[in-house]
């Protein structure tokens, strides 16, 4: 999502089946990505069905184009790493950017990774008491 904040001004999530719509929009909201995500679309999908389905593909195409135009979204988040293979084809043949999970670990592979300054620097040691002393190292 951060990633679909950064190289649009919005963009829609493509998930599988509906019932997963709902733990999406809690990651939306406690990611603090509710200005962005305009909309969040399933597919009734399974996620085995994504390899096993011959429509599977040309489902999650059709909402991602339906994305764009109905939503307003300028970039598609997928929300299913086993869809995560079709990124690149179907961000071609919608003519807009297709980001998927297992995609952003590029970021990873170029040394990236949260900075150790300040907030998100590493925890101060600290003595353990109680039920917990002796236990955590």
């Amino acid at each position: 999502m951060h990633v679909a904040s950064l190289i649009s001004t919005g963009f829609s999530i493509v998930t599988t089946l509906s019932r997963t719509r709902i733990i999406a929009r809690h990651l939306v909201e406690n990611y603090g990505m509710n200005k962005f995500c305009r909309n969040i679309r399933s597919t009734d999908l399974a996620v085995l069905e994504i390899e096993t389905d011959a429509n599977a593909r040309k489902i999650i195409t059709g909402e991602c184009r339906k994305a764009l135009v109905e939503d307003g979204a300028e970039a598609i988040a997928l929300g299913c790493s086993g869809m995560a293979d079709l990124a690149k084809e179907i961000s071609q043949e919608i003519g807009a950017p297709v980001i998927d999970g297992v995609g952003v670990e590029v970021l990873v592979s170029l040394g990236l990774e949260t900075s150790k300054v300040g907030s998100l620097a590493f925890p101060i040691p600290k003595p353990y008491r109680g039920v917990l002393q002796g236990r955590i190292s």
